[in-house]
């Protein structure tokens, strides 16, 4: 197959364009071009030993191609390597930065906000909760025990006390143990994950908003994976009114380098309530003074950070502005039906079973059979024939102790499935491949397996 070159035509329009704005004298910078082209295509024979990430046939972990327009934005800012650390380094990206996180904090219902881009998710969540902590020193961040890794290992970073809170046989957390913790009266932060990395579910947030009323504690959103399914309007109703709390809460964490079409690495921290950027104050003897505005490294733990990332996505909202019914949200829609549309397929299957209905666009499934231990063995199977026949899947554990009453022997702590995160809106109209490819692979494995 032939990889997107037009995009190549654009950066070098707009790397003309860019030169145009420079009225100085010319200097000689001199290259090697003929080592740099030995270089460059040895650079790319070692790429080739990737999986199809830009593929629909990819359909396993969260990779999703940037947007072509994002690529080409960035790589021509890539001609000034702007550092979005101080308007000193970033007179043109700093303003476009601004512009699109604000475009973000308008997509929760924000008007009034503090934020930044950040490097991702792990960046931006210390963020929120390096800011938490500052707010409850002595109490507790409490996340399901499918919050992502991070929230633990950030807590520790930090030296911060976290806690762990079950959740439902969907992935969700439970609202009754959370209450349990609450009661305690230590908890300074629950984080609400708005997606889930294994199963793509979204903790209940109205629920935990009225919680909030009884008790004393913020609420942080983990919307890394899963922020942008605000827009849609094909999700469950039950999820439509989780996504329109997130105004309430107190901070929100967003990768537009997951489902915004984003090059690596685009994160985003915001946070509703403006004063607490209080706790970011520092001096630096060379960097604040060129402008009298805000400089985004006042508001930030992170230092340098890449000018490229923000010039990316201010392309990209500019093209497919971040709102409802428009046509990011139109794409990302399709996304949520192809998962369905394999969640349908599933549930009617004589060899496999969803383990949930989807909230977003993971679906996550396993091996009919007579013990989990069986189980597991045919879905992890299926996964490398599934390779080897060009359809990439994941893997993903999930506990048996949230069956219930199931059909099958539990001889095992863990089921293995099989999951798929359909992020491409292509994945759509390439589900009947998906699925065929998908069937050839569980026969191959089930001949393997009895053999």
């Amino acid at each position: 197959m032939k990889l997107e070159k037009e995009s190549i035509k654009l950066l070098t329009k707009a790397i003309e364009k860019l030169e145009l704005g420079f009225d100085l004298p010319d200097f000689n910078s001199s290259h090697d071009y003929q080592k740099m082209e030995e270089v460059i295509l040895k650079a790319a024979e070692r790429m080739q030993d990737n999986y199809p990430y830009f593929h629909p046939l990819f359909a396993g972990q969260m990779l999703k191609p940037p947007h072509p327009i994002a690529k080409a934005a960035y790589m021509m800012a890539m001609w000034i390597n702007p550092n979005n650390h101080a308007m000193d380094g970033s007179k043109a990206s700093s303003p476009m930065e601004k512009e699109v996180v604000a475009d973000l904090a308008k997509m929760f219902g924000w008007s009034e906000h503090l934020g930044h881009l950040t490097g991702g998710g792990t960046m931006a969540n210390l963020e929120a909760l390096w800011v938490a902590g500052n707010i409850h020193p002595d109490k507790a961040i409490v996340a399901s025990d499918q919050a992502h890794y991070t929230h633990e290992r950030i807590s520790e970073v930090l030296k911060l006390k976290f806690e762990k809170v079950a959740t439902d046989h969907q992935g969700r957390i439970d609202i009754d143990a959370l209450e349990e913790k609450l009661k305690k009266g230590n908890v300074g932060t629950v984080v609400c994950t708005m997606g889930t990395t294994g199963l793509g579910a979204v903790d209940p947030l109205p629920e935990i908003v009225a919680l909030q009323e009884k008790y004393d504690f913020r609420i942080h959103a983990d919307a890394a994976y899963g922020g942008y399914f605000r827009l849609l309007d094909n999700l469950e109703s039950s999820t439509s009114e989780k996504y329109a709390l997130l105004d309430q809460v107190d901070s929100i964490v967003i990768d537009p380098h997951k489902q915004g079409l984003q090059p690596y690495g685009c994160g985003c921290v915001l946070f509703k309530n403006p004063k607490v950027a209080q706790y970011y104050i520092h001096d630096s003897p060379y960097t604040y003074f060129t402008s009298d505005e805000l400089h985004l490294g006042e508001i930030s733990l992170e230092c340098s950070r890449a000018g490229a990332s923000a010039v990316g996505l201010w392309a990209t909202h500019q093209l497919m502005p971040p709102v409802k019914g428009g046509k990011f949200a139109a794409d990302l829609s399709q996304s949520r039906e192809a998962a369905l549309s394999l969640y349908e397929r599933l549930n009617t299957s004589d060899h496999f079973f969803p383990i949930v209905k989807p909230e977003t666009d993971i679906v996550s499934w396993a091996m009919k059979g007579q013990k989990v231990s069986e189980m597991s063995k045919a879905a992890q199977e299926v996964f490398k024939r599934a390779e080897h026949n060009h359809l990439y899947l994941s893997l993903y554990k999930y506990p048996t102790a949230k069956f219930n009453d199931p059909d099958f022997e539990i001889d095992a702590e863990y089921l293995i499935c099989l999951r798929s995160s359909l992020m491409k809106p292509e994945h759509k109209e390439w589900l009947d491949e998906i699925w065929a490819r998908l069937e050839k692979s569980r026969s191959r494995a089930v001949t393997s397996i009895n053999s």
